[in-house]
């Protein structure tokens, strides 16, 4: 599943992060920022115009994502429970 698909204040664990093109700057961003394989992510809010930006929580920093952003970074859901 995506990072951009995943329900709000479900947990779930980072499995990947996909590259859109050869050398993609974005997704090296991602993973700089601490999307890598093993940690737990969740989305907290979406924005009010399109649901845009997601508003993510990796470990205690959130970052807001575009959807196309977050549609890079493949997780899986953990629960149904938020992450504490």
């Amino acid at each position: 599943m995506k990072l951009s698909e995943l329900p709000h204040r479900v947990a779930a664990t980072v499995q990947s992060v996909q590259d859109a093109a050869p050398n993609d700057a974005i997704a090296r961003r991602l993973r700089e920022l601490g999307f890598v394989q093993g940690e737990r992510v969740e989305v907290v809010a979406a924005g009010p115009v399109s649901a845009e930006p997601l508003l993510v929580q990796i470990g205690f920093t959130r970052f807001a994502l575009r959807r196309s952003e977050a549609a890079r970074v493949q997780v899986t859901a953990d629960a149904t429970e938020p992450v504490a």
